[in-house]
């Protein structure tokens, strides 16, 4: 499963990717008002710092203006993924941005039909949101279990990018039900190298080489 962080901090970013576990960026409005920068300033130094994809997304909500956006967005960098919402127009904006070349996100999936739709008109990403489900007592796993089984049934190429990522355990269970790719914030990554039976243990380690005088350098 491929990892992208979720987020517009460009700090974060490069300590993420200098580790080799980014294989790209998402970003939204809310991520992009919350760095205080210009959207596209910002998004072509996160590209130049990444190779993988790096989702930059529309706020219109017009098919043609989704449209004009997404081309002037696309002109960022070559590894630009234009984010649409899933309604109407932002299917038919996927339309028009896949068909001339460009990644299409396809974002705020809450259902297997709306994925269903999504890679019909050729996204290629489709984003469900696992943790907004989640909040509402649904079971966001169970809808990328859905949407793996239908796109496999039918060989669809989009690729299911799990969003709205809460937790550490999201990560690991995006995984077994076969996500493509799993978006989060930087400190879920991180959190997923945290285990209280690590931290016991090594407490453990280092309080018996003090004893024992053991130096390494």
């Amino acid at each position: 499963m491929k990892f992208f962080v979720d987020t517009a901090e460009i700090d974060d970013i490069k300590e993420l990717n200098a580790l080799g576990i980014v294989d790209g960026v998402t970003t939204n409005p809310s991520l992009i008002a919350k760095s205080g920068r210009d959207i596209l300033e910002v998004t072509k130094e996160i590209c130049d710092i990444v190779d993988g994809p790096v989702s930059a997304e529309v706020v219109a909500l017009k098919a043609d203006d989704m449209i004009a956006e997404g081309r002037k967005l696309a002109k960022i960098a070559e590894n630009i993924a234009i984010k649409v919402p899933l309604t109407w127009d932002g299917l038919k904006a996927c339309k028009v941005l896949t068909g001339e070349g460009n990644m299409v996100n396809v974002t705020l999936c809450f259902s297997a039909n709306q994925a269903l739709l999504a890679a019909k008109v050729g996204a290629t990403f489709i984003s469900p949101f696992i943790g907004r489900l989640d909040d509402l007592n649904l079971d966001g796993m169970e809808l990328i279990a859905d949407i793996r089984e239908i796109y496999d049934n039918y060989g669809y190429e989009t690729e299911i990018l799990a969003a709205s990522i809460r937790s550490a355990n999201h990560m690991s269970d995006c995984a077994k039900v076969g996500a493509d790719v799993a978006t989060a914030p930087p400190a879920v990554i991180r959190n997923m190298a945290n285990h209280v039976l690590t931290d016991k243990g090594l407490d453990a380690f280092m309080k018996d080489a003090e004893k024992a005088g053991i130096k390494i350098v």
